[in-house]
């Protein structure tokens, strides 16, 4: 029977990846050890893993050096042992240690990305979920405000009220947050509304579960992977905006430091003191695009129907054999 069916024209390919997908499930191997098979994505997180823990513990180690000033060192140029190691990345005009100032700014950095798109997520998903299973006038009431947000441009828009209000790191939280939760709603709304009709909602429904529990035990989880993705990459477009609102100077204000603020305060130094200006380009590049590479593994791991191409040891040729396979 196995061979009858195997000599039947496009018969035998089917068969074959309907059972290498079950392999691949069986092994199942967690998050985590995918994540260490994925080059690209293993080393970006562990450079953003680097980046919690300078702006965690980096402060602290440093102690007052990102300001206190020694003029015998202004504009040392950087990767000269004899400086010592705290001006290892050099010094700027008052002979303060750029690694300093560096590892302070990126505290002050995160604590404006991180909490900005853990709010836009966390109220933008909820009122997207809430909307896109209620449907109705909830879902368009939902959408119309998402499209007035929308209809300013975010950084314009924090431009303006940042300008009217004092530059302060909670209201770059606050505006921040405001302009992206239309992202997360439309989002989220999409991906509920397509649940909503589900068999296994419909079956909780039937069995009289209310809609609040429905949302909490069967929408949220399903809705969860995409969010965190989204998230992801929000991270990178909020830390660049306040990148370039402080490198406005409408960002963090001094004595405070950022890493837009220290590109900004170094611009000036350009054909005497690059690295005043470069070292901080290279943090706000490299987070991003670690960020980007850790978004683009996250897609494919929380997808159940992309994910087992990353549980496949040598998934490249194993894919790479099987299209030649289907090709016959």
């Amino acid at each position: 029977m196995s061979q009858t069916m195997q000599e039947l024209p496009g018969a035998g390919p089917a068969p074959q990846a309907a059972s290498a997908r079950r392999e691949a499930k069986s092994a199942a191997p967690g998050l985590f050890r995918m994540l260490l098979r994925d080059k690209f994505a293993c080393t970006g997180a562990v450079i953003l893993l680097v980046v919690l823990l300078t702006a965690a513990f980096g402060p602290a180690l440093m102690g007052d050096l990102a300001t206190k000033q020694n003029l015998l060192f202004a504009n040392k140029a950087p990767f000269n042992p004899a400086n010592g190691w705290e001006y290892f990345l050099g010094s700027d005009s008052l002979g303060r240690s750029v690694l300093a100032r560096l590892v302070t700014a990126t505290r002050t950095t995160l604590l404006v990305a991180v909490p900005g798109v853990a709010a836009a997520m966390v109220l933008g998903s909820l009122w997207g979920v809430w909307a896109g299973y209620h449907r109705g006038w909830r879902e368009n009431v939902s959408m119309r405000v998402a499209d007035i947000i929308m209809s300013f441009p975010s950084l314009l828009l924090a431009v303006v009220v940042l300008y009217v209000f004092s530059p302060s790191a909670a209201n770059i939280v606050l505006i921040l947050a405001l302009t992206r939760i239309p992202i997360y709603l439309r989002t989220a709304r999409a991906e509920s509304a397509e649940l909503q009709s589900r068999t296994f909602v419909d079956a909780a429904r039937t069995f009289g579960a209310r809609p609040n529990a429905i949302i909490a035990r069967h929408v949220i989880p399903v809705v969860i992977p995409t969010i965190l993705t989204l998230a992801t990459l929000e991270f990178c477009y909020v830390m660049l905006a306040e990148s370039s609102l402080s490198f406005l100077g409408i960002g963090i204000q001094p004595p405070d430091v950022s890493w837009g603020l220290l590109v900004a305060q170094g611009r000036q130094y350009l054909q005497t003191a690059w690295w005043l200006s470069i070292f901080p380009g290279l943090a706000i590049v490299i987070t991003a695009i670690s960020a980007n590479m850790l978004a683009a593994w996250l897609r494919i791991a929380t997808d159940p129907s992309q994910r087992w191409r990353l549980a496949v040891p040598g998934r490249r040729k194993f894919i790479a054999r099987l299209t030649a396979k289907e090709s016959k």
